[in-house]
């Protein structure tokens, strides 16, 4: 017997829930573009390499005689690391015994959500790891005073700017500060932060570093640039689904030799700092 008209099937839900998971990882990723304060989030080739620099001064040279003219010294901006800019691939599958046993819903698109939460706690991770590529240093015995000195070097560094500092803390240091004071938390993308935490710029709190370090750097040193993820021959080979922004690409695939539901998820976003000696790495040590 044929198939009743107006049957929903697969190829009709899936397009529509793929753009709708792309549209929330969109909102997520800027969101936290936002926090950063990363007013561009720039679309790049598959296979871009983005560029990390220093500023390097070069030798002093001997002081001029009364009335001579005085030797200039050459400060140069110098490459120092290159980020490699791709499409990382995400699969998943579901069988037809998990969409029995709890329905489509939660067996498809709960799982397909689980994983772009990994997606994201792997960007951050990766975001982090790139800060501690930092060279500057600063300290204080306390988080407050800590933080203030950042803020001091951030703003001598970032001085031909009207710098906005952000400080990247652990949990530990935040739950002690929380401890003895009351300051309003807000959550997005995953991460919990304060806006102009006692006048020192955004506070971001972080819950992979550890008690006693921390990083600061001004929001204007922060870049953000992804790789399209349905432009070009990957895109159109596999079909992926994703909303204007091009963040995240998805597809959902049924195999029919295994009775399962493949999901694949497409995405090149990196976040990073461009000036490594604009990144100053925090200790708190009260001794």
């Amino acid at each position: 017997m044929a198939a009743e008209s107006n049957l929903i099937n697969a190829s009709d839900l899936a397009p529509a829930i793929s753009i709708d998971l792309a549209s929330n990882f969109a909102k997520s990723i800027k969101a936290l573009q936002e926090i950063l304060g990363i007013s561009t989030l720039q679309p790049v080739p598959v296979g871009s390499t983005a560029k990390q620099y220093k500023l390097v001064a070069g030798t002093l040279n001997a002081q001029s005689a009364e009335g001579d003219i005085i030797p200039l010294t050459e400060v140069t901006r110098q490459a120092v690391a290159n980020i490699s800019i791709g499409l990382n691939a995400y699969r998943k599958s579901t069988s037809a015994q998990a969409i029995q046993a709890v329905g489509r819903d939660m067996a498809i698109n709960g799982t397909d959500e689980a994983l772009i939460s990994k997606i994201q706690g792997a960007i951050k991770a990766a975001f982090f790891t790139s800060l501690a590529t930092g060279t500057g240093t600063v300290t204080g015995a306390t988080l407050q005073p800590a933080l203030a000195n950042a803020w001091g070097k951030v703003k001598e560094y970032f001085e031909d700017y009207d710098a906005t500092p952000v400080h990247f803390i652990s949990v530990d240091d935040a739950a002690t500060y929380l401890g003895s004071a009351t300051i309003s938390l807000q959550t997005e993308f995953g991460m919990t932060y304060v806006e102009n935490f006692l006048g020192l710029g955004t506070v971001v709190i972080c819950p992979s570093l550890d008690a006693g370090e921390f990083y600061s750097t001004a929001k204007e040193n922060l870049r953000a640039v992804y790789v399209p993820a349905t432009s070009g021959d990957v895109g159109q080979s596999f079909g992926l689904n994703a909303d204007e922004t091009g963040l995240i690409g998805f597809t959902h695939q049924a195999q029919v030799d295994r009775a399962t539901i493949d999901t694949l998820i497409l995405t090149g976003v990196t976040f990073f700092p461009e000036m490594v000696d604009g990144v100053f790495k925090g200790t708190i040590n009260p001794s």
